[in-house]
C-alpha cells in the first residue's frame, strides 16, 4: 500500500478512538486561519450555533487558483472568518469556484455570498441544488397539510402541532444567503480537478463527496462523520420514501468502492483515518437500533413518539422534536418496507 502523503509532516500528536486515528491530534484551525492537511488542501473551521458548534470548510488549490468547498452559515462571524482568510492566507489568490457537498444551510448558506463576491459559479449535484431552490420558494404562513398530517401521524399532541404551526413554514430561506440563479451540475463519476466524485443519499438527496486517490484524501461532508451519525429523516416532501435504506446502501457502496487508507475530511469533527471501520460502525449501529425497535414493536403497537426512548440516549424536547420524529419515522419505514413492521392508521395516527 502506498503511504498516504496527507499524513506526513504534521507535528500534532495523533490520537486514536474506536478504531479511528486522528493524525492532527487536537490541532484545529483558529478563526481566519488555514491548516494544510494534505498538499494543496487547506482546512478552515467556522462557527455554527447548537451542539455541533462548528463546520469544517476547505480551500483546495487547483489550476488557476483556489476552489472553496462548503461555505458555512450566513452569520456575521462566518463572514468575518472568511474575510480574514481572504485577507490573510489566501490574500492575492484567485477564487475559481464554490463547490458545495449538499444543500443543508451550514454547507450552502454562504454560497450565494461567495459566488457573487468573486464572480464564480456554484458547483453542486442537481438533486441538492433543485431541492434547495424548492425549499427556498416554499414560504407560507402555515405548514402544508401533508406536514401537519405527518406530525399527527407520528403522535404529536394538538399542543405540539399548534406550537410548530405558529412558527410558520419556509424558514429554510432565512438560513441561506440568496442563492445563485444557476449552478454547474456535478454527477457521480465526474472529476473536479484532481478529485473524483462519489455520491450518497439518505442524509440528503444527492450528497457529493470528493476523492483524490493520489493524495489519499476524501472530502466527506456529512456522509461520513467520525463520532456522530448524520441525521436520516423521513419528510413530507417524499412521504413514501425509504431514506434509511438509501443511506445504508450508500454506506455499503462507499465501503466497496473506496480504499481504507484515505484521510477523511469530515464536515464536523477532526480529520481521521479508518474509513472502513467507521462505515462498518455506522451500518452496525443502525442495524442494532433497528433490531431494538423491532423488538419494542413486538411487545405492543406504538407511535413514532413512543419509540424515542429506543432511538435516542437523551430526552427529546420541543427543540429536537422535529428532527427526532423524522429519524424515527425513517427507521420505522425501513422496517415496514422489509416486512418487519406493519403500519396501521387509526384516525390519522400511525401505530406500528
Amino acid at each position: 500500500m502506498k503511504p498516504n502523503p496527507a499524513l506526513s509532516d504534521h507535528h500534532a500528536s495523533p490520537t486514536s478512538h474506536k478504531g479511528l486515528n486522528y493524525p492532527l491530534g487536537e490541532r484545529f484551525p483558529e478563526p481566519g486561519a488555514l491548516i494544510e492537511v494534505a498538499p494543496g488542501i487547506h482546512w478552515a473551521r467556522l462557527p455554527v450555533p447548537g451542539p455541533l458548534k462548528h463546520i469544517n470548510v476547505w480551500a483546495v488549490e487547483e489550476e488557476g487558483g483556489v476552489a472553496i468547498v462548503d461555505t458555512g452559515l450566513p452569520l456575521d462571524e462566518c463572514k468575518a472568518a472568511w474575510r480574514a482568510i481572504f485577507e490573510g492566507p489566501l490574500a492575492g489568490r484567485t477564487i475559481t469556484r464554490v463547490i458545495v457537498t449538499h444543500m443543508h444551510p451550514d454547507h450552502l448558506g454562504l454560497a450565494g455570498w461567495l459566488t457573487r463576491k468573486f464572480g464564480v459559479r456554484l458547483w453542486m449535484t442537481r438533486g441538492e441544488y433543485l431541492t434547495a431552490r424548492l425549499l427556498v420558494a416554499d414560504a407560507r404562513a402555515e405548514p402544508p397539510e401533508d406536514v401537519i398530517a405527518m406530525w399527527r401521524g407520528a403522535g404529536w399532541s394538538d399542543e405540539q402541532i399548534a406550537a410548530a404551526s405558529s412558527r410558520g413554514w419556509g424558514n429554510f430561506a432565512r438560513a441561506l444567503h440568496k442563492l445563485p440563479d444557476g449552478f454547474v451540475r456535478v454527477q457521480a463519476g465526474d472529476r473536479l480537478g484532481a478529485f473524483g466524485i462519489i455520491v450518497g443519499s439518505g442524509h440528503s438527496p444527492e450528497h457529493m463527496c470528493l476523492v483524490d486517490e493520489t493524495r489519499r484524501v476524501m472530502i466527506a461532508g456529512d456522509q461520513v462523520l467520525p463520532r456522530i451519525s448524520s441525521n436520516v429523516s423521513l419528510t413530507a416532501l417524499e412521504p413514501e420514501g425509504d431514506p434509511l435504506g438509501e443511506w445504508l446502501d450508500s454506506l455499503a457502496r462507499f465501503r466497496a468502492a473506496l480504499p481504507d487508507d484515505l484521510l477523511v475530511l469530515p464536515a464536523h469533527g477532526s480529520p481521521f483515518t479508518g474509513l472502513h471501520a467507521r462505515l462498518e460502525a455506522l451500518v452496525d449501529g443502525h442495524h442494532k437500533q433497528l433490531a431494538r425497535l423491532e423488538e419494542r414493536l413486538a411487545e405492543a403497537p406504538r407511535r413514532a413518539v413512543d419509540c424515542f426512548g429506543v432511538m435516542f440516549a437523551r430526552a427529546i424536547d420541543d427543540k429536537l422534536l422535529g428532527m427526532a420524529t423524522g429519524e424515527t419515522l425513517a427507521h420505522l419505514r425501513y422496517l415496514e418496507r422489509r416486512g418487519r413492521a406493519v403500519r396501521e392508521d387509526r384516525d390519522g395516527v400511525w401505530w406500528w
